[in-house]
Parts: C-alpha cells; sequence; structure tokens
C-alpha cells in the first residue's frame, strides 16, 4: 500500500508521524517503510488509510489488506505459503488490475460531497432567494492533473415564474434578468465566510454551452499565473427557464495537492446602488454625538506629544467625486472623521466591487457603513462654504475660501488707506 505513495503522500504521511520529510523518492519510501516496521500506532494506520484513499478513491479496502499495515516489511501474512506469496490486490494500484478505461466502467463515479459548512460571502448587490445547489466539494476522482465534475439542478414553477417576469429590455436590445441564476466558485474552508474564488485553468458548461467567464487580471510580478477577478457567473442566459427539463453543469479544472474548491449554485435577484441607498438610509442615521465624542478625542492634548492640537479642519467635498456631500458617510472601521459621498461611493461598487474606503484606503464593506449625523447637520446649516473647522469643545466653524479670504483683506487694506488719507486733507484744511 505504501509502495504506490507518491513524493506528496509520504511527506505527508511522515510529517504527520512526526519524522523527516527531506529527501529523494527512495529515501522517504526507506523512511515509510522505516516507520512501519518500529512502531505503527493506530493513528499511524488510520492515516494511510486516508492518504490511499485519497489515491485511489474507487478503491475499497478490505480487513485482510488493513492486516498488513501492522506487519514488518518482507513479512508473509499468515496462512501465506511463504514470502513468495502473491501481493494483495489492495497492495497495487488500481491501474495494474485493470486498464483506465475498464475500471471507470466497473466503478460507476461517486457522488460528490456535500460540505454544508462551506458558507458563501454574502453579496450586497445580491438577495438570495433561494438555494439551488447547496456548496459542494470540487472533489478529485483521480491522479490526473485536470479533472471534471457533473452537476445538476432544477427549477420549480415559481421560479421560472419569478425569473421570466423579471425580464427588462435594455438599450441596444439586450435582453436581461433581474432574477438570475448565479454561479459561484470559493475555497473549500469552513473556518469563515468564503469569498469568491476561481479554481486554476477553469471551464464551465451549462446545458452543453461554454460559459463565459470573467477575464484575467494583469499579472502583479513577471511571470506569476494569472488570475480571473474574483465574481459570481451569471448563467440566466444559459438556463433551461423550465420546470420539467433539468439544467446541467459541467466543471473541469487543475487539482492541486492540498487545496480543494467548492461550487454553488443560487437564485438571486439583483439590487441597485439606489436601492442600497435606500436600505442605509431606512438603517437611519448616526448620533452626531458619537462623531462629537470622536472629535474631542483626537483633540484632547498627548501628555507624552510636544505638539498639542487645537483644531481640526474637514472638507464638505467628497474625495471621490470632488463635489459637495449630500450622504456623508464612513465605515465604523475607519478612524478618521472626513467622509465620503454613500450615493456615489454605492455607484462605483455597482461597477467594479473592491469596497475600500476613498480616504484611508481600508475595507469599507455596505454593512459597515453608516451615515453621519453631525456632517448631515453641518451640510443642512452651512451651505456657502466647502471647509470646516473643529474646536476642542465639538463645535466647529466654517472656513473661508483662500481666494475670499485674500480678497477680503485686500478690502480692509484699501478701506484702511483711504481712511488715512481722508484724515490728513483733513488735518490739511483745519
Amino acid at each position: 500500500m505504501v509502495m504506490s505513495f507518491r513524493v506528496s503522500e509520504l511527506q505527508v504521511l511522515l510529517g504527520f508521524a512526526g519524522r523527516n520529510k527531506s529527501g529523494r523518492k527512495h529515501e522517504l519510501l526507506a523512511k515509510a517503510l522505516h516507520l512501519l516496521k518500529s512502531s505503527c500506532a493506530p493513528s499511524v494506520q488510520m492515516k494511510i488509510k486516508e492518504l490511499y484513499r485519497r489515491r485511489f478513491p474507487r478503491k475499497t479496502l478490505g480487513p485482510s489488506d488493513l492486516s498488513l499495515l501492522s506487519l514488518p516489511p518482507g513479512t508473509p501474512p499468515v496462512g501465506s505459503p511463504g514470502p513468495l506469496a502473491p501481493i494483495p490486490p489492495a497492495l497495487l494500484a488500481p491501474g495494474t488490475l485493470l486498464g483506465p478505461k475498464r475500471e471507470v466502467d466497473m466503478h460507476p463515479p461517486l457522488p460528490q460531497p456535500v460540505h454544508p459548512d462551506v458558507t458563501m460571502k454574502p453579496l450586497p448587490f445580491y438577495e438570495i432567494y433561494g438555494e439551488l445547489i447547496r456548496p459542494t466539494t470540487l472533489a478529485s476522482t483521480s491522479s490526473q492533473r485536470f479533472e471534471e465534475a457533473h452537476f445538476t439542478f432544477a427549477l420549480t414553477p415559481q421560479q421560472v415564474q419569478q425569473i421570466l417576469t423579471s425580464r427588462e429590455v435594455l438599450p441596444g436590445a439586450k435582453c436581461d434578468y433581474t432574477i438570475q441564476v448565479q454561479l459561484r466558485f470559493c475555497l473549500c474552508e469552513t473556518s469563515c465566510p468564503q469569498e469568491d474564488y476561481f479554481p486554476p485553468n477553469l471551464f464551465v458548461k451549462v446545458n452543453g454551452k461554454l460559459c463565459p467567464l470573467p477575464g484575467y487580471l494583469p499579472p502583479t510580478k513577471n511571470g506569476a499565473e494569472p488570475k480571473r477577478p474574483s465574481r459570481p457567473i451569471n448563467i440566466t442566459p444559459l438556463a433551461r427557464l423550465s420546470a420539467t427539463v433539468p439544467n446541467t453543469i459541467v466543471v473541469n479544472w487543475s487539482s492541486e495537492f492540498g487545496r480543494n474548491y467548492s461550487l454553488s449554485v443560487y437564485l438571486v435577484r439583483q439590487l441597485t446602488a439606489g436601492t442600497l441607498l435606500q436600505k442605509l438610509r431606512a438603517k437611519g442615521i448616526r448620533n452626531p454625538d458619537h462623531s462629537r465624542a470622536l472629535i474631542k478625542e483626537k483633540l484632547t492634548a498627548d501628555p507624552d506629544s510636544e505638539v498639542a492640537t487645537t483644531s481640526l479642519r474637514v472638507s464638505l467635498m467628497c474625495p471621490l467625486g470632488k463635489m459637495r456631500l449630500t450622504v456623508p458617510c464612513r465605515a465604523l472601521t475607519c478612524a478618521h472623521l472626513q467622509s465620503f459621498d454613500a450615493a456615489l461611493y454605492l455607484q462605483m461598487n455597482e461597477k467594479k466591487p473592491t469596497w475600500t474606503c476613498p480616504v484611508c484606503d481600508k475595507k469599507a464593506p455596505y454593512e459597515s457603513l453608516i451615515i453621519d449625523g453631525l456632517f448631515m447637520e453641518i451640510l443642512n446649516s452651512c451651505s456657502d462654504c466647502d471647509e470646516i473647522q473643529f474646536m476642542e469643545d465639538g463645535s466647529w466653524c466654517p472656513m473661508k475660501p483662500k481666494k475670499e479670504a485674500s480678497e477680503a483683506s485686500s478690502i480692509a487694506q484699501c478701506k484702511k488707506a483711504i481712511h488715512q488719507i481722508i484724515k490728513r486733507r483733513l488735518k490739511l484744511l483745519t
């Protein structure tokens, strides 16, 4: 059984047993055989079975084969005629007994194992209506480089009606659906909600037609493998919108040792930036006292600092569009007071979802956005300035533009000069 392991399986086995896993294949094989001869704990036996089943998933181990795990190399099993007894079938790779074609004929493909613990990260612009295929592992069923998996899902009459009634005709005679069948890929991890992540060399066919995938991003480093942007795939145009005919999905990808992927299909409704803005307004406006407390905290004198900050200047212009704020917002994770316009921020993420704060470049997801109540008060009460100054007590005052300030100072100087000339002439007359 161990003789059929590859270098990667031998390294995993030796690392599991706490042995040195460096060296060439024959050295690793000698270490593994020495491990079996010296001490073969039950946990090591279970690891060998696990690696063997992963190597040859269609081969079933019998009790007589498992008993060989505890025997030293070269020792014949009990009841065998001698050291030249035939090798048990479990110790041979399936390819040595049957040709690949015959093996596939005799052993039907195993069903894909479902991992309900794998959860996808929710997307703000999509509201889930139903789960058509639960997150399912793209399991490697052979030792080949390229893998293939088949999936099937069906739509209910109600779901078909929902999709058909959501059809919209866009400019250019293009039809689109606001309720869509959405295909998503991610890493098969259960530690946290997973973001979209495509397997390498991915090809998808829906009902026999090739599904278009997002284009590759330009490589960040020379020689780096190109990657696709992480986003879901809308397969509604390729789906059979019928409650009587099922839909099939065929996925081809390149397998990677130690990394598995997951596939899931959902029925979703696509939302717009305007809808998300309404939801954000419905959450309410944050109390202005929160921002005042943040101002006081920032302007509190630090005893260890030689420089004391007594005021703080903040712009009322959005850093995204360079226009005056209308709905000032920022993320709860941001430590700055500067706000950005919620409507423009949502419109930009609708086209290209990055969810990055334009002020501090940190992540600013939709669920962490808040509308600043203090800035709403300032915008409503101050319409003739684009910049304000906060004081230590949380109060604020408008800042005049430099041009207006220079004009005001020049006018004052002219008035002063005229006043002095008049005084001199009055003295001469008297």
